[in-house]
C-alpha cells in the first residue's frame, strides 16, 4: 500500500489493508455532517494488487479500472473518500469529470420524445410502447409478455411501478421446441445505451423479416426473448441525469434516499454475498438482505428457468455438455468489453475454453476486449451477477456486453458505433444458441452470392460463398487457434440439423482445400424446384471437425415463360452518407392481356422509397418509368453497401414477376454514379 505521508500511525501499516467489516473502510460515516460537502466526486484510486482492486470493488462505484496505469475510476460522495484517505490510498480528484456530473437536462431544440438531451433513448414508457405495438403489430412473429414485477410494483400492491415486460420474436407457424437467445438490458439504471440496444435489435429483427434470409430462418427455426427494462423504477430515476445504478428498494436499513436500492447485478442466487457485493445497504453494490430477494431478481430467474433446460451439475466444476443449448447475454455499460464466467472466482469455469471462443467471435464484430471477468487484468471478481446465476445454475452460454465509453453515451456514437457493431454481435449469438459450445469453434460461411437469384426450373445456377475460420478477435486477450477449412456444404429449405434434409458439397475454388480461408462454389440443379422462394443454407467445416453457423440466401423460381419486365436488372450507385440516391427504373408489360404490377422492395436494410407501389393498368406492350430514392444513413462507414430488389409482381398471375437488384456503396467524399439518372 501506497501512504500519503509517513506519519500515518502504526495502527494502520497493521491493518493489511483488508475492507473486511472490522475495517476503517468499513464504518459508515455519520449522515448529515454539516461538515462535509455532500457532493459526490469522481476519482482516481490507486492500488498495488488485485487482491486490493477486488476490495474496493466490493464496496465502492467503480466505473473504470485501469489495470496497466494500476488504478481505478470510482464515483465516490465524500465521506467515502475521506474513509480512503484514512486507510492510505492515494486517492486524485478527476476535477473535469466531477465538473461535468450533474448537469442540467434539457430538451433539445424541436425533440418530442426521449430522454432530454438524448433523443435516440426511450424512456420506459416509449420502450414499452414501442414493443407492445410491434406486438400487436405483428402476432404471428411477436409477443409481449408480463414476467413479473418491479420493487415500486410490487411493495405498493400495484399502485406504482412497472411491469417486467419481455418480447417473444419467433415465427409461430413453425413448431418447436427451438433453441432459445435470451437478452436483458438495464438492470443497472443509468447504462442508457442498453435498453435502445435491445429494443432496436428487436425492431431490426421484426423489420427484417422475409428480407434478409439470416432472419428470416432465425426467426422461423429459433427464438429469442428479450427484457428491454430489468430495472423499470431505477431506469426512471436515472432518466433525469443521475447516476442511479440500483433498484428502488428503501425498507433494507439505508436512510439515505439518494443511496438506498439493490444492485440487481450482485442479487442473483447463484454464489450470492461473495466478492465483489456489499453488505451495507447504502453502497452502489449492496447485495441485498439475501440471495433473490429483489422482485426483479425473481422475475428474471423464474423467466429463464422456464425457457432454458437446465444442462449442469451441481458442482462448480461440472462443465455443461459440449451439445449443450442457448445463449444469455446481460447488455451493460460501458467499458468495450465481452465478459464470461465465472465473475465470482479467477479459477476458469468449466466451459473455460468453448466460453472464450464464442467471446471471440462477438469480439470479431465489436472489436471489444475479451476476458473472463474475475480473471486477473480482466475487470474485478463479483458475486451475485446474473451471467454467473445463467451458466452456474442452467449451463447456459452467458456474457456480459459492457457497450462504449460512458453511461449517457452521446447519440452520434451509439448511432454510428455501438449499434451496428452489435447488431451483428448479437446476430451471431442468436445463430449459435443451438450448440454455443462447439459451432463457434468452426468456420463462418459469408459472402454468399447466386449467378442469378431469379431463375426458370430447371436454368443454370451457381451458388458462390467464403469459408472463413479466422474471424475471431479478443483485443489482445489471447489468440483462437485457426484450422484450415475442410468441407463445405449447402441445402435446401431447411437447415441441415432438421431431419430428412439432403446436402450438397461446396467445392474449393482453387482445387483444394488447404487454407483458413477458401472460396466456395456449387453448381445448382434447379429442375425439379417448385415456383416461389427457396432459402439455400451453407455451413463451412475446419480440419479439427467443427461445423460452423450457417448463413443464407434466397432464390426465386420463376415461370419460363414470363420475361422480366424491370430495365436494366442492375445498378451500382455510390455516394456518401447522409445523402440521398435517385434511381430511375422503367417497368414494361411483356404479356398478352392488360396489367398492373405491385411494386415490393426486399433485402434491403438502408431505408428506401419508391414514387409509387403500383404500376398501371399497361397494355401489352407498354412501359411506364418507376423512381427509387436510397437514404444512404448517416452512421454508415466508407465501403458499407446495401442490396435492395425492386419486383415488379403481376395481378394478374402473381407468380409471374421481374425484379432489379440495385447495390448501393458508401463512397467518401466524391460521389460516382455510372449508371444513375439524375
Amino acid at each position: 500500500m501506497k501512504y500519503k505521508s509517513i506519519l500515518y500511525p502504526l495502527v494502520l501499516l497493521c491493518f493489511a489493508f483488508s475492507l473486511s467489516t472490522t475495517s476503517p473502510l468499513a464504518a459508515k460515516p455519520k449522515s448529515g455532517s454539516s461538515q462535509i460537502d455532500q457532493t459526490p466526486n469522481l476519482v482516481r484510486i490507486h492500488f498495488d494488487d488485485i487482491d486490493q482492486l477486488n476490495q474496493l470493488a466490493s464496496r465502492y462505484d467503480v466505473w473504470e479500472v485501469h489495470h496497466d496505469l494500476g488504478f481505478l475510476i470510482a464515483y465516490l460522495q465524500p465521506a467515502e473518500i475521506l474513509e480512503l484517505n484514512a486507510a492510505g490510498f492515494k486517492v486524485e480528484n478527476d476535477h473535469k469529470r466531477t465538473s461535468q456530473l450533474g448537469q442540467t437536462r434539457q430538451l433539445l431544440p424541436d425533440q418530442m420524445s426521449g430522454i432530454p438531451g438524448y433523443p435516440c433513448y426511450r424512456t420506459v414508457e416509449e420502450t414499452y410502447a414501442s414493443l407492445s405495438q410491434l406486438a400487436d403489430a405483428h402476432p404471428d412473429l411477436a409477443a409481449w409478455i408480463d414476467i413479473g414485477d418491479s420493487w415500486e410494483k410490487f411493495s405498493t400492491s400495484g399502485s406504482g411501478g412497472y411491469d417486467l415486460l419481455t418480447l417473444l420474436l419467433t415465427n409461430k407457424n413453425f413448431p418447436g421446441p427451438k433453441p432459445v437467445f435470451y437478452l436483458m438490458a438495464a438492470i443497472h439504471a443509468r447504462e442508457y445505451a442498453t435498453a435502445e440496444l435491445a429494443t432496436r435489435f428487436a425492431e431490426y429483427l421484426v423489420e427484417n423479416y422475409d428480407k434478409d434470409p439470416d432472419i428470416t430462418w432465425l426467426l422461423d427455426y429459433f427464438e429469442v426473448h428479450i427484457t428491454p427494462h430489468v430495472n423499470p423504477d431505477g431506469r426512471k430515476i436515472a432518466e433525469d441525469g443521475s447516476y442511479w445504478r440500483k433498484n428502488t428498494d428503501n425498507d433494507d436499513g439505508c436512510e439515505d434516499s439518494l443511496l438506498w436500492g439493490t444492485d440487481l447485478n450482485r442479487n442473483s442466487s447463484f454464489k450470492w454475498g461473495g466478492l465483489g457485493a456489499s453488505s451495507d445497504t447504502c453502497k452502489e453494490t449492496y447485495r441485498g438482505p439475501s440471495a433473490a430477494s429483489e422482485p426483479e431478481t425473481q422475475a428474471i430467474q423464474n423467466y429463464v428457468t422456464s425457457i432454458f433446460p437446465d444442462q449442469r451439475g451441481p458442482a462448480d466444476t461440472d462443465p455443461a455438455a459440449d451439445n449443450a443449448s442457448g445463449v444469455f447475454i446481460t447488455l451493460h455499460s460501458y467499458g468495450d468489453m465481452v465478459l464470461f464466467p465465472w465473475g465470482w472466482s479467477n479459477l476458469p469455469a468449466p466451459n473455460d475454453t468453448a466460453l472464450e471462443t464464442l467471446g471471440r467471435k462477438f469480439g470479431f464484430h465489436t472489436a471489444y476486449q475479451v476476458c473472463q471477468s474475475g480473471e486477473n487484468n480482466c475487470i474485478y471478481q463479483t458475486s451475485g451477477s446474473s451471467d454467473d446465476w445463467s451458466y452456474g445454475e442452467l449451463g447456459v452460454a452467458s456474457y456480459t456486453f459492457e457497450l462504449g465509453t460512458t453511461f449517457f453515451e452521446s447519440c452520434s456514437h451509439f448511432e454510428q458505433k455501438i449499434l451496428p457493431d452489435n447488431f451483428s454481435a448479437l446476430l451471431y449469438a442468436f445463430k449459435a444458441a443451438r450448440q454455443p459450445y462447439l459451432n463457434p469453434s468452426g468456420p463462418d460461411s459469408i459472402n454468399l452470392r447466386l449467378s442469378a437469384q431469379h431463375v426458370a426450373p430447371g436454368a443454370g445456377l451457381n451458388l458462390f460463398a467464403t469459408a472463413d475460420d479466422t474471424r475471431y478477435d479478443g483485443a489482445g486477450t489471447g489468440e483462437e487457434p485457426v484450422q484450415t477449412i475442410a468441407a463445405a456444404r449447402y441445402s435446401l429449405d431447411a437447415p441441415s440439423w432438421v431431419a430428412g434434409t439432403q446436402t450438397y458439397p461446396l467445392l474449393p475454388g482453387d482445387g483444394s482445400f488447404n487454407n483458413p480461408e477458401e472460396s466456395l462454389s456449387a453448381i445448382i440443379d434447379t429442375s425439379s424446384f417448385s415456383p416461389g422462394r427457396h432459402t439455400i443454407f451453407v455451413e463451412s467445416q475446419d480440419a479439427d471437425s467443427n461445423w460452423g453457423v450457417p448463413s443464407a440466401i434466397f432464390l426465386w423460381i420463376i415461370n419460363e415463360e414470363y420475361q422480366p419486365g424491370v430495365a436494366p436488372d442492375l445498378l451500382d450507385g455510390y455516394a456518401s452518407a447522409n445523402s440521398l440516391l435517385v434511381y430511375d427504373l422503367q417497368i414494361t408489360n411483356l404479356g398478352t392481356q392488360n396489367d398492373t404490377f405491385d411494386i415490393q422492395v426486399t433485402g434491403n436494410t438502408w431505408p428506401v422509397h419508391l414514387a409509387s407501389s403500383t404500376m398501371g393498368p399497361l397494355i401489352p406492350g407498354e412501359s411506364d418509368n418507376l423512381r427509387v430514392l436510397i437514404t444512404i444513413p448517416k452512421w454508415v462507414n466508407v465501403g458499407d453497401q446495401d442490396i435492395a430488389i425492386i419486383n415488379s409482381v403481376s395481378r394478374a398471375d402473381p407468380s409471374k414477376f421481374a425484379f432489379t437488384t440495385i447495390k448501393t456503396t458508401v463512397r467518401f467524399p466524391e460521389i460516382y454514379l455510372p449508371t444513375i439518372s439524375k
